[in-house]
């Protein structure tokens, strides 16, 4: 399908565009709708950063601290958007925002060990591979990288409960690095803040394949609703709560209903 694609109009590829063209594809067509930053969605972003200073910071440093200074680092980008937010939010949503990340990075630091230089610990790490000329992109940015190419281990940091679209993030991550630098990382681990628990994985020739086969799935699907016009499927699921096509989708709507009844038995997304 990449010969129907230009190289000015290329498809861009993520762990978000994977898990939702794979979820529901009218959702995945029409998008989140009009995004906009709220205190949840940028605790996340903010803790993040801040756990990036932690990090690299030397000597001592309380969370609340380090948390502060994320906050003034990304008020002081005139660009970011999220900078924005903040610089217009109340004293309150700042509070709170602020005690979501405090405790995120509390957790992190209550729960790993300080990273030494040589384990070469990176935070934020972008790659990214153009396909077929450009036409396909690939692109993930993850949480934490320790080690070098070949032995290096890639670490998504989630808070919330366990679901197993967190397991294919890390593949597709897995995938995208082995494609960028030709050797593929030595192991992947999601871990969850709220219970210290760590998930890990080794990576080898199935897990790849299984990322493979997942992403040439996605992409083709993302082509065919998104380019070709084919009639997206839907399929429910907890993307009902925020989807722009909620009023008009009986499915979905059939689905709000069924997960917001306590004396529902079963998945509520069937």
């Amino acid at each position: 399908l990449a010969s129907e694609l230009s190289p000015d109009e290329p498809v861009f590829v993520s762990k978000h565009g994977l898990t939702t063209i794979h979820g529901c594809e009218a959702h995945h067509a029409a998008g989140d709708g009009d995004f906009a930053w709220n205190v949840n969605s940028a605790r996340g972003t903010v803790a993040h950063k801040a756990i990036e200073v932690l990090i690299h910071h030397r000597g001592e440093a309380y969370p609340s601290a380090i948390v502060d200074e994320a906050i003034a680092r990304i008020l002081n980008d005139e660009r970011s958007p999220l900078g924005q937010f903040l610089g217009r939010a109340s004293e309150f949503d700042l509070a709170e925002l602020r005690a979501a990340a405090v405790a995120k990075v509390s957790a992190f630091e209550e729960c790993f060990p300080p990273l030494p230089p040589k384990w070469i610990p990176v935070v934020e790490s972008r790659s990214r591979v153009d396909l077929f000329g450009g036409r396909v992109v690939l692109s993930g940015k993850t949480d934490l990288t320790l080690g070098k190419p070949g032995r290096k281990v890639i670490i998504d940091l989630k808070t919330g409960w366990v679901s197993t679209t967190h397991r294919e993030d890390l593949r597709f991550y897995a995938l995208v690095e082995t494609l960028k630098l030709g050797v593929a990382p030595r192991k992947l681990a999601t871990y969850y803040l709220d219970s210290a628990s760590t998930h890990p994985e080794d990576v080898n020739e199935a897990t790849l394949d299984t990322a493979v086969r997942r992403t040439v799935d996605g992409v083709r699907r993302m082509i065919e609703v998104t380019r070709l016009g084919e009639e997206p499927h839907r399929r429910p699921g907890p993307q009902c709560r925020w989807c722009p096509l909620q009023t008009d989708c009986e499915d979905g709507q059939a689905a709000l209903v069924r997960a917001a009844d306590p004396d529902h038995a079963g998945n509520p997304w069937a």
